[in-house]
């Protein structure tokens, strides 16, 4: 440990670094998690989907390519920790996807869009934050506790790098590589994508943000003496929790979560204004304001029960091959995709 920097500090700095290049990547490159839904159930348009095929790609080959040089334990990382509950997964999953279409972006979505001058994903971000807070150790804990019980101690293996290694005999890190490359050819074998570079760039930026997560908090626990979690990014409750630091920054300590937020809304900043597209803008619909606002609060309470959004279930689980992030992942777009339905076309049995 350096003698200037806190331990927290240091992997606060390391979720802004990743931060800034989750940030550069929705407002240069357009990555965007309703965006790619929207694409492809309305626009037929599988490109953007196709990021998050590269993103995962890259994170799969670049997590086990770090616990294959000994510099990421995979056992204890967030996701492989706890045991998973395939239930907290796909009902979790649904209400966070169908909060995310309501309300126009997920967690990461709208705070791209606040650096880019949103206000409206401003409220869209304080509610999300306050309800993710809620539901994790708030009033809505016992209820959550009730229904899906607590967290327990992972035993065994939960990913299918685990299950590739048990199969075939080779080592844990190379069936994860194994896999990652394989997610990362099929994601090239489209035509269209590999002539679109900015597509193939910024899913992979996206990808190393993850990466350089779950190294940075590895590397300073390893090498602190504090108790440091090993994270990456997403976007529930570190909003909630970089809330909880700006009101309370002189008896709480700065932490991954909140430089990772930090980063993204610079790196929005910094896109935004390189693109020319900052601009303020305000909502002059209450009745769409009241839809977005139900929807922050459905996507706060849905990335808790799921342990992470889009962002922390569809990358950062994904990039330790998780069970539970394929489960999560499908259940966050049947909910968007019920959700958009509804704005769109409504439930008309005839459509």
């Amino acid at each position: 440990m350096g003698d200037t920097l806190s331990e927290p500090v240091l992997v606060a700095l390391v979720g802004l670094v990743g931060g800034i290049l989750l940030g550069l990547a929705a407002r240069i490159g357009r990555f965007c998690t309703l965006g790619a839904i929207e694409d492809l159930y309305y626009g037929e348009n599988t490109l953007r989907l196709r990021m998050w095929g590269i993103a995962i790609g890259v994170a799969v080959i670049g997590t086990f390519g770090l616990n294959a040089l000994g510099l990421l334990e995979l056992s204890q990382t967030l996701y492989l920790s706890r045991a998973w509950n395939p239930a907290e997964s796909i009902i979790g999953g649904l209400i966070f996807g169908y909060g995310m279409a309501l309300a126009g972006n997920c967690g990461y979505g709208a705070l791209a869009r606040v650096g880019g001058g949103d206000l409206r994903s401003l409220l869209i971000v304080l509610i999300m934050g306050i309800s993710a807070y809620a539901t994790l150790g708030g009033p809505l804990s016992d209820l959550r506790i009730w229904l899906f019980g607590g967290p327990e101690i992972a035993q065994g293996s939960q990913t299918f790098a685990h299950s590739l290694s048990y199969i075939t005999g080779v080592p844990v890190s190379s069936a994860g590589i194994t896999l990652g490359v394989a997610i990362l050819g099929f994601t090239l074998s489209h035509h269209s994508l590999r002539h679109s570079f900015p597509h193939i760039f910024w899913g992979a930026i996206a990808g190393l943000a993850i990466v350089s997560g779950w190294a940075g908090t590895q590397w300073v626990a390893n090498t602190g003496f504090e108790a440091t979690p090993v994270v990456s990014h997403t976007f529930s409750a570190p909003i909630g929790e970089t809330l909880l630091y700006v009101m309370t920054s002189s008896g709480n300590t700065i932490g991954f979560g909140t430089g990772s937020v930090l980063g993204v809304l610079l790196g929005a900043l910094l896109g935004s204004l390189i693109k020319g597209h900052f601009r303020w803008e305000a909502c002059e619909d209450p009745r769409e304001l009241r839809r977005q606002m139900l929807g922050a609060a459905l996507m706060g309470m849905g990335a808790v029960v799921a342990v992470g959004c889009s962002v922390g279930q569809g990358l950062s689980a994904f990039s330790v091959l998780s069970f539970s992030a394929p489960v999560t992942l499908a259940a966050i777009m049947t909910g968007a995709a019920i959700g958009l339905r509804q704005l769109i076309a409504g439930f008309s049995p005839n459509l």
